[in-house]
């Protein structure tokens, strides 16, 4: 509590850009709770501390900043590079043919990812690696981010200026739906490991 007590303060000392700068942070580091900053946001603006639209601008582009962040270390491995690590015998948690059925998912279906995934917790903050991977037209990430992080504020900073005092409420509403999801994608990789090292004993198996 101490923890998100100081980077609340943040938005106390410098406004509407403290706002954008955790949620540009959010996206690179998990543990920066937007459930906890934008409803706080919404509260002060609630208060007259800060302006309300001038914060849902903050907070969607530091989002996009963010992201774009993401993004180009995506584009920096590569499909070829993350095609070849899938390769790997001690890369366990891929396939090579893993990796070319989420690229063909990925190639259909890119754009509502990216766009519906801003409204998940933690896949906010990685959908933007696939993305930068596959080379997704920057204008047309740029796009897809920015609505699905507007949409997000918005909601979010809504709620803490209807809530006031009380927008920690927000939080504990949206927790259980976080654990949820972060049981979702352990269960995932563990099975995706599982399969491969199933794999690599047939496959020593029939050498």
């Amino acid at each position: 509590m101490a923890a998100a007590d100081g980077l609340l303060g943040l938005v106390d000392r410098i406004g509407e850009v403290g706002v954008g700068v955790l949620i540009a942070l959010e996206n690179l580091f998990p543990p920066i709770p937007s459930e906890v900053i934008l409803p706080f946001a919404g509260f002060r603006a609630e208060r007259g501390q800060l302006d309300l639209v001038l914060a849902w601008v903050a907070a969607t582009v530091g989002a996009l900043v963010g992201a774009l962040v993401l993004y180009g270390a995506g584009a920096w491995v590569g499909s070829e590079r993350l095609y070849e690590l899938a390769g790997k015998r001690w890369f366990i948690v891929l396939s090579q043919r893993d990796y070319e059925r989420g690229e063909r998912f990925f190639e259909r279906h890119g754009a509502r990812i990216v766009l519906l995934g801003r409204c998940v917790p933690l896949v906010r903050s990685v959908v933007s690696i696939p993305a930068g991977v596959a080379r997704m037209p920057l204008v047309r990430f740029c796009a897809y981010t920015a609505a699905g992080s507007a949409l997000w504020n918005a909601l979010f900073i809504g709620a803490g200026y209807q809530l006031g005092q009380n927008y920690d409420r927000v939080e504990r509403w949206v927790s259980p739906f976080t654990y949820a999801v972060v049981v979702a994608l352990v269960a995932w990789v563990a099975w995706l490991t599982a399969r491969k090292l199933r794999r690599l004993r047939a496959s020593r198996a029939g050498v």
